[in-house]
């Protein structure tokens, strides 16, 4: 039998970085625990659904919430190496699929994340 975490009624969710565009912050092959939020802020590490790719999950961090409050908007640390809100444009809050909060591998790597 499998053991589940739960925090609340927020089930955590798990992604591995490939790629290079939250470096320095994240490195390829860091694993991260994801966790529902009810509010996103401003600095902090997001997983959110590709727009270009519904099917895939990227990380980036969020810069700031549009005007109109419809949107966020979403930059990788490494701007010649990520493509983000500058590309694709503001990420609706649907797309979110939680903050990151903790790095439990590689094992030199572990520790929580915390916003900018």
């Amino acid at each position: 039998m499998a053991a589940v975490i739960h925090l609340g009624r927020w089930l955590p969710r798990r992604v591995v970085v490939a790629g290079n565009s939250m470096s320095p912050t994240l490195q390829s092959g860091d694993r991260l625990l994801v966790v529902p939020a009810r509010r996103y802020r401003e600095g902090r590490l997001v997983a959110l659904r590709d727009p270009r790719d519904r099917d895939r999950v990227v990380v980036k961090r969020i810069d700031c919430v549009t005007d109109a409050g419809q949107g966020y908007v979403v930059l990788g640390d490494n701007p010649d190496g990520s493509t983000d809100s500058r590309h694709f444009g503001p990420v609706a809050r649907a797309d979110m699929v939680g903050c990151i909060v903790y790095r439990y591998g590689p094992p030199d790597r572990v520790g929580r994340i915390r916003p900018a």
